[in-house]
């Protein structure tokens, strides 16, 4: 499990068949509750948030869908919702910095 502060926290991450699973509660300053998704190759699938603005959450997992984690990173960091310091998509990109490292 890993925590940076009181963000999120990486509830789970597993390999099966070159498949990098990634589950994280996010930040309870913003609405969505849990982030899912997948890696293969640096690049994102399945993407699925629990809770939040779900048209919204539904088309960002849409538009990132195979994408590599850096244009995700480059486009959505430090995006702030509500003046909170950050939002449910720059906490996708705090959860995938973390994981890059691991």
């Amino acid at each position: 499990m890993n925590t940076i502060g009181n963000d999120y926290k990486i509830i789970s991450d597993t390999v099966a068949d070159g498949m990098r699973h990634i589950t994280a509660v996010p930040s309870a300053l913003v609405c969505c509750r849990q982030v899912d998704f997948d890696l293969r190759d640096g690049r994102i699938h399945n993407l699925r948030y629990t809770g939040g603005c779900h048209g919204n959450l539904q088309a960002l997992g849409a538009l990132l869908e195979g994408q590599e984690v850096g244009f995700a990173l480059e486009r959505l960091s430090g995006i702030d919702c509500k003046a909170r310091g950050t939002s449910c998509s720059d906490q996708l990109t705090r959860i995938l910095r973390s994981v890059q490292k691991a």
